[in-house]
């Protein structure tokens, strides 16, 4: 049996912009084509009297179903069907198919050479129906050129309002609105603060010009954070918590639970360090929620999931499985907990706690040894005159 043959070009939203030879070839000896409304509205009239349409819409599943019972299909797809676009939905779905790509440019690129701007370095980022992570991502990594597909909710303006919130004011914001759609696309270069409040045509795409570079410190100070109660010890110190993210070994890792987060400065440290990181953290006082939300602010750092609430009776299957976790606070039930973290830590995942006396380190040693797991490493620390604490890590 012969495999099936998709055939995907990217297309300009403007209907005057001719396709190639090799495009139209195709689509002369075609009979089933697809793509959504829009691309029917740019190509019906270069379509075969007697071809078939399947329109591409939710469910996806209703889409590939109808793919499947024909041997070749030709799709329609904006700019560059393998920049964020279909053509990697369609090889993840169909794994059989022998698929072609005829790609057009993408948004991004449109923008760039309006602005006449070498983009070889820009990292790229989509929004599209997606979380804010790649945006953050960039943005702590001090990226300073940063291409943004949009969408409905994840606007312009709503870009520029979370990066004044987290300090990044050290970017400029081209828009590009309507882009390749001949009279109706706009350019606009502005200020974030400009931007705030200013409504753009959709579809429209981003690019961020950094101004000026944002320093961040490797190990921030304790006294620069937003403390409980203004209490120093409250607070895991800073050279103890570089530690802990060395033995944690955040690079390697996907997805971090801060247990007893605090002022948050653990989850803060972690984040500056490894932007990539899905973190999560716990805190039983309400007081932690504000202090993680001011330290956030002040340090750069979105994307941090805080929850509310005792560790132990919540509900965790809506969080990202861990492969890290770091106990800053067991409320007397350290045995306990790491039953509970046992049950969802990732294969290979590492958990790691700091002991401040002979007592707690004899309840973890007993603790991940009745969940089969062992003590792999330890690291004495002692700042200035507080008592010398012992960084645990199991596995």
């Amino acid at each position: 049996m012969s495999r099936q043959v998709i055939h995907i070009i990217g297309i300009s939203d403007d209907p005057s912009k001719e396709l190639s030879g090799e495009a139209m070839d195709l689509i002369a000896g075609g009979r089933v084509f697809s793509g959504g409304k829009r691309h029917h509205e740019l190509v019906a009239r270069l379509l075969p009297e007697d071809s078939e349409w399947i329109e591409i819409r939710v469910p996806l599943n209703d889409v590939f179903t109808e793919y499947s019972l024909h041997p070749a299909i030709i799709v329609f797809a904006s700019g560059d069907p393998l920049f964020y676009g279909f053509a990697s939905t369609v090889m993840r779905e169909m794994p059989d198919a022998e698929v072609h790509v005829y790609p057009y440019f993408n948004s991004l690129q449109m923008l760039a050479h309006r602005l006449l701007l070498p983009y070889q370095d820009m990292r790229s980022v989509s929004l599209t129906g997606r979380l804010w992570k790649g945006l953050d991502t960039a943005l702590i990594q001090g990226e300073k050129l940063i291409g943004v597909l949009t969408d409905s909710s994840k606007t312009p303006d709503s870009i520029a309002r979370r990066m004044l919130q987290y300090g990044y004011d050290n970017y400029e914001v081209s828009v590009g609105e309507s882009l390749g759609n001949g009279i109706s696309e706009r350019v606009r270069t502005m200020t974030l603060a400009d931007t705030v409040g200013m409504n753009f045509r959709y579809p429209n795409c981003v690019i961020l010009r950094q101004t000026s570079s944002r320093q961040i410190p490797f190990g921030i100070p304790d006294s620069s954070f937003a403390l409980l109660e203004g209490r120093t010890r409250m607070i895991t110190k800073m050279p103890v918590r570089l530690a802990v993210l060395s033995m944690l070994d955040l690079g390697s890792r996907n997805s971090f639970w801060d247990i007893g987060f605090c002022t948050g400065s653990v989850s803060i440290e972690a984040k500056l360090r490894f932007p990539h990181l899905d973190i999560t953290a716990f805190e039983k006082r309400p007081q932690g929620m504000e202090l993680m939300t001011a330290n956030s602010i002040r340090f750069g750092t979105p994307g941090i999931t805080a929850v509310e609430g005792d560790f132990m009776e919540l509900s965790l299957d809506s969080y990202p499985r861990p492969d890290a976790v770091f106990i800053g606070g067991h409320g007397g039930l350290l045995a306990e907990m790491i039953g509970v973290i046992d049950k969802v830590l990732m294969p290979g995942g590492v958990i790691v706690f700091n002991s401040v006396s002979e007592q707690s380190q004899a309840l973890f040693a007993e603790g991940v040894s009745a969940v089969g797991r062992k003590i792999t490493g330890c690291i004495r620390v002692a700042v200035d005159d507080h008592n010398p604490i012992e960084i645990m890590k199991a596995e």
